[in-house]
């Protein structure tokens, strides 16, 4: 898959660190950077780029993996949940069709951070009558507003 990637400055050790084991899962990464202090327009930038499908996947990184997410979400078609657990990486794709994750670099280590972005890589989105409504729903409210 290819993965677009960016953060805040303050996560750009954490994201550098992240990158190999990204690319060692066999997926393409570009690097939208972590330059820019308001980390808003690097969220928006992988969010816009996700949305379009010039990308499969999105990963962000700030302090939480909050303020990039609320970023994110701002775009039409991009799905990111912040994730802390590996349950919910894999939730957030297999029962919410996110596209997105956000990690935060200071609630979370490195090894934690490899199992919940290969979970999330990994999940597919299928349809099912338990969350496939829920998803449709978000559809139709974000295709009306």
């Amino acid at each position: 898959m290819k993965i677009a990637v960016g953060c805040d400055p303050n996560a750009e050790e954490f994201k550098q660190q992240l990158i190999p084991f990204i690319e060692k899962l066999g997926h393409e990464v570009t690097d939208f950077g972590s330059d820019d202090p308001i980390y808003a327009n690097v969220a928006i930038e992988v969010a816009e780029n996700v949305a379009a499908k010039k990308f499969d996947r999105g990963i962000l990184f700030c302090g939480t993996g909050i303020g990039v997410m609320l970023a994110a979400n701002k775009v039409k078609g991009a799905y990111a949940a912040v994730v802390g657990d590996v349950y919910s990486a894999q939730r957030a794709c297999l029962s919410n069709n996110c596209n997105i994750i956000t990690v935060g670099s200071q609630v979370t280590g490195y090894k934690k951070a490899e199992v919940m972005i290969e979970e999330f890589l990994k999940a597919t989105y299928v349809y099912n009558e338990r969350s496939g409504k829920k998803v449709d729903r978000i559809l139709e409210y974000e295709k009306t507003h």
